[in-house]
This record gives structure tokens, C-alpha cells and sequence, in this order.
């Protein structure tokens, strides 16, 4: 590709190498909006300020390192899916004096990477669902696959109600969140002799002993932790008990008070790691009645101890689907399956800015090289690192191809042998949450077939769609004249005879033919009474060589 490293502030094209190979920002739209970019929380330049990009970055292409860690948690050999890719960044999105972003703005960076050669895009940023021909992320991620980019996006993160997902479109990747087989604990002993295991990411390795446990058990606020009195509270470990309430409201209560630590009973375990001025761990509420009937004696309740940075591997059920992670049908194209896959987006460790505070733990600010982050921007860059792999090994797949060898070969089990479970409601999960299910990078290299498409096939869905013909030229964007032609040849012939073929053409005119060996099928479904539920099932085509090529099949009733 075309490598571009902009000056700008903070950033010199020097900082450019064999990683990072492209560095450029886009911010005309923004400026012409007479919209600042602000100089106190951001760069001009393509410099990463709040360290998302770096982090995504890393994770899709980051190099080998050993000994990375969040704050003690997590610890060992952190790289990305494909360390020996290159990456170029391309920044479209501002800090500015308004929450505004320019369109066009977006629309001219992907533009540039288009231009620039790129092999795969990955957008971890997300906007207001609207029609196709009004969405400058899937107009120009039409443009690309036009020209054989794959283009990753975020299913978002405002699950788990339906309908909820970004990115509907049918050329574009779209990347649900799972969790992973490791979690980040804190153990917590009674006075009673009582012991549990929580998530916690206090950053600093204490162990706090026999404190007072207090429960403000009189007062249905003070269970809960929207108010507490400072007097009552000041240097105990707080329990918390309000499912109504956010756990950073709570958090923001209990520190207010003086609390020395707390300790919030909850069905979501999920957490996000920042901000800790005090010790906290979540316990689930089957938990609770044990926790709550000793926390009642009053004075004589204590915490033993509480043990903090504890990591735990092989955990499950795993993976999940996480709370967060935005769910189909896609409320502007429901005909299309969505998401398409999950990939890991719960507590994906990665690069973060050093120079700056990350989060606040105890009394101090806290910095680090590596951090947790959780979202659908975490799951993404999984899947943009394995499709370059795949790339590396078929160059010649289309876009669809490599969608299709990714979702074909998904697992849908987790690692007690069940099925993938929605981390919100415990139980099995659906496509409309996973998709064609969890990626399996080994087995996407060697799918066996493959379901492609070209793009005059999103062209057909675009017309099935009723767009105008001011809306199709928005939205395709064409700017010459190509069509190919899909036909089935049947031999009625002698069975062995071979058949070669030439083009016969006027001047001005290009024909070419790719071959592969392919089936056309009809697949019919049919309920045999109406149903409200939404139904699924899976196609699979099994060779004598292992290949499982699986799709999923659902059926949403009215």
C-alpha cells in the first residue's frame, strides 16, 4: 500500500516504522462547520489522545510482548491476532467544542484508505442508525469491497435489548462481544468463616483485614447505597444491595461517604476497570441471602479479609455473550442475519497510552503500558487480525469469500460443552445475539466451501430494498461500467469432453471468466403452524475430510 505519515502536533512522520505505516487525519468537515478541535483533550494530528485506536491497533496487528499486565492482572505474553501485519491509522473522529462529528470527515478517511491500498479496514466507531444511503460508513464500505477490502465492523455496545446493533449491511463484517475464559477476582472472608470469589480490578495487591461490615439493613436507601450518612460508614466495608441502581452511582456513594471498601451484590458481573479510589468487589446475588444474614448481626459483622489482584483461568461457562454487546435484527435491513460473528471483547488486554493517567486506584493516578478494556471495539480487531491471516494464505478470496469461512466454521459451544449462553439472561443464546457464533481462527483457514458473493449482488439487494435511483447512486457510488454475469452450463454431451473457452469482443470492450467449481441449491423452509418465537436451525455440509461448513437458519415469527 501507499504509505502516508502527516505531520501534526505531537506527532512527526519519523514516528512512522515497520508497524505503523500510515498516519493521517481528517478534519476539513469539521473545521468548515466552524467546529474546534479541542487542544486540551486531543491531538491535531492523527495521534491517538484517548488511547481506543491504540488499543484496537494492537490487538489486530500488535507485536510480541512479554510480562504485559493490568495493573498485576492478566500478566504473561500479549500480541495481536496477526503480529507481523502493518498497520496504518486513519483519524476521523475529534475532541472538539461540540459533540458533532463531520460526515465527510469519515467518508474522506475511508476514501484515503481505499486509495491507499489498503487489505482490510477496521471501524471501531459507531453512529445513529439510518438508511443505507445515508450511512457514509456503509457507502464507503461498499466502495471497498468493490475493490476486495474487507471492512470489520462494531456491532455496538447498547445490548442486550433487540434490535439494538449498528451496521446492517451485508457486505460489511459485523463483530458481537464475548467474554473470555479468564476472569479477574478478589476473594472475600466473613468473620463467620465464610468465603467468595468476586471481580474485582483494584489495581493495588492489599489485603484488607477484619474490618467492620456494615449494612444499612433499617433503611431500604441505605441497603441499596443511594444515600448514606459518612458518620455510619466512614472506614468499613459497605454492602450494597440495589439492582435498580448503576454500580457506578452506587461506587460514587459509597466514596462520597468514606467508605474503606464495598462490596455490591449483582446479577451482571461485568465491570469496567477504571476508576477505583477504593477497594470493591461485585459478588453474585446467589450470594446474597448468605452475606446479607451475616451482615444483619451489625456490630459484630466483619470482613476477615479481602485479597485483591487474582487472576483465575479456564473459568466458564465461556464464552458468552456479553451483556453489553448490541443484539439483532437490524432495525434498518431485518432481512439480513446480523451480527455475524462473536469474537472476544470482555477484558482484552492491550497497548494504552503511558504517559498518561488510566485510571484511579486507592489515592494515586495510575499509569501502564497495558490495559483491560471491555466492548465490541475490543471484539472487532480479533476479527481483522484473522482475516488478514486468512489473507495470507488466500489472497485471491473475495471479501464475501473470507466472511463466509469465518462464519461457516463458528463454534457455537463453550467450554463446558453447552451452548453459548447470553451473559444477561443465562440462558442458551441465539444468532440474533451471536450470529453464525464465536470465531475459530484454525478452522476459517480451511473452510472447505464457501458461499461468495460479487458486488452486483449487493446491488440487487440494494433494488429489492425500493431505493429511489437518486438513493442507489448515493449509496453505490459507481463511476464506470462493469457488470458480471452469473451462468450455469450443463454438458448434454458426450461425458467426457472438454471444453475450453474464448472471447470474441469489439474494441473498447474487457471480458474475463474466473473459475471455480461450484452448486447452485434451493433451500426451502416452511413452519408447519404460525409462531411468535423466533426459530433457528443450522445448514451444514460435511465432506469425508472434516469440513463443516455451517450456516445458521432463523425464522422470526410476527
Amino acid at each position: 500500500m501507499e504509505r502516508g505519515c502527516e505531520k501534526g502536533t505531537g506527532f512527526s512522520p519519523s514516528m512512522c516504522n515497520n508497524k505503523l505505516i500510515g498516519a493521517r487525519s481528517f478534519s476539513k468537515g469539521l473545521r468548515a462547520a466552524r467546529i474546534n478541535i479541542s487542544t486540551e483533550y486531543d491531538f491535531d494530528s492523527a495521534r491517538d489522545f484517548f488511547g481506543h485506536g491504540i488499543h484496537t491497533s494492537s490487538t489486530a496487528a500488535g507485536s510480541n510482548v512479554l510480562g504485559a499486565d493490568h495493573f498485576g492482572y492478566a500478566m504473561g505474553v500479549v500480541r495481536g491476532m496477526a503480529p507481523s501485519a502493518h498497520i496504518a491509522m486513519y483519524k476521523v473522529l475529534w475532541a472538539s467544542d461540540s459533540p458533532s462529528s463531520a460526515s465527510s470527515d469519515i467518508l474522506a478517511g475511508m476514501d484515503q484508505a481505499i486509495s491507499d491500498g489498503v487489505d482490510i479496514m477496521s471501524i471501531c466507531i459507531r453512529f445513529d442508525q439510518t438508511p443505507l444511503f445515508e450511512d457514509v460508513i456503509a457507502i464507503a464500505s461498499l466502495s471497498a469491497v468493490e475493490k476486495g477490502i474487507v471492512v470489520v465492523c462494531v456491532a455496538g455496545n447498547d445490548g442486550p435489548g433487540s434490535g439494538s446493533i449498528y451496521y446492517g449491511a451485508p457486505w460489511i463484517m459485523t463483530v458481537g462481544a464475548g467474554t473470555i475464559d479468564r476472569s479477574n477476582v478478589a476473594t472475600l472472608e466473613l468473620g463467620n468463616g465464610l468465603s467468595f470469589v468476586g471481580t474485582s480490578y483494584f489495581p493495588v495487591s492489599v489485603s484488607i483485614s477484619n474490618r467492620h461490615l456494615y449494612y444499612g439493613s433499617d433503611d431500604p436507601k441505605k441497603v441499596g447505597c443511594s444515600i448514606l450518612n459518612p458518620l455510619e460508614v466512614k472506614g468499613k466495608v459497605v454492602l450494597c444491595d440495589n439492582s435498580n441502581l448503576d454500580l457506578n452511582s452506587q461506587m460514587d456513594v459509597v466514596t462520597s461517604a468514606s467508605a474503606y471498601a464495598a462490596i455490591f451484590l449483582t446479577e451482571s458481573l461485568f465491570l469496567d476497570p477504571k476508576d477505583y479510589r477504593i477497594p470493591r468487589i461485585l459478588l453474585h446475588t446467589s450470594y446474597a441471602d448468605a452475606v446479607k444474614e451475616y451482615a444483619m448481626k451489625g456490630n459484630t459483622s466483619t470482613v476477615k479479609n479481602m485479597r485483591f489482584v487474582v487472576t483465575e483461568t479456564g473459568t466458564g461457562p465461556a464464552p458468552e455473550v456479553a451483556l453489553f454487546s448490541s443484539r439483532g435484527p437490524d432495525p434498518i435491513t431485518p432481512s439480513v442475519l446480523k451480527p455475524d460473528l462473536l469474537a472476544p471483547g470482555v477484558g482484552v488486554l492491550g497497548s494504552v497510552r503511558p504517559d498518561v493517567a488510566f485510571m484511579v486506584g486507592g489515592k494515586y493516578d495510575q499509569v501502564t503500558d497495558y490495559a483491560l478494556y471491555s466492548g465490541t471495539s475490543m471484539a472487532a480487531p480479533h476479527v481483522t487480525g484473522v482475516v488478514a491471516l486468512i489473507k495470507s494464505v488466500h489472497c485471491d478470496w473475495t471479501p464475501a469469500a473470507i466472511r463466509s469461512a469465518l462464519m461457516t466454521t463458528a463454534t457455537n459451544t463453550n467450554n463446558r460443552n453447552g451452548i453459548i449462553e447470553d451473559q444477561w439472561s443465562n440462558l442458551p443464546a441465539t444468532p440474533l445475539d451471536f450470529g453464525a457464533v464465536h470465531i475459530d481462527p484454525n478452522k476459517a483457514v480451511d473452510p472447505g466451501l464457501i458461499y461468495d458473493m460479487c458486488f452486483e449482488d449487493y446491488v440487487d439487494f440494494l433494488c429489492g430494498l425500493g431505493y429511489t435511483e437518486e438513493q442507489m447512486s448515493a449509496t453505490i457510488r459507481k463511476s464506470r461500467w462493469e457488470k458480471n454475469f452469473i451462468r450455469t452450463i450443463s454438458n448434454v454431451g458426450d461425458a467426457s469432453s472438454t471444453y475450453r473457452a474464448t472471447f470474441e469482443v469489439p474494441a473498447g470492450m474487457t471480458v474475463s471468466m474466473e473459475q471455480y467449481e461450484s452448486k447452485d441449491f434451493v433451500l426451502n423452509v416452511k413452519m408447519e403452524k404460525p409462531s411468535t418465537d423466533v426459530k433457528y436451525g443450522y445448514l451444514k455440509w460435511i465432506d469425508e475430510h472434516n469440513h463443516k461448513v455451517s450456516s445458521p437458519i432463523v425464522v422470526i415469527g410476527n
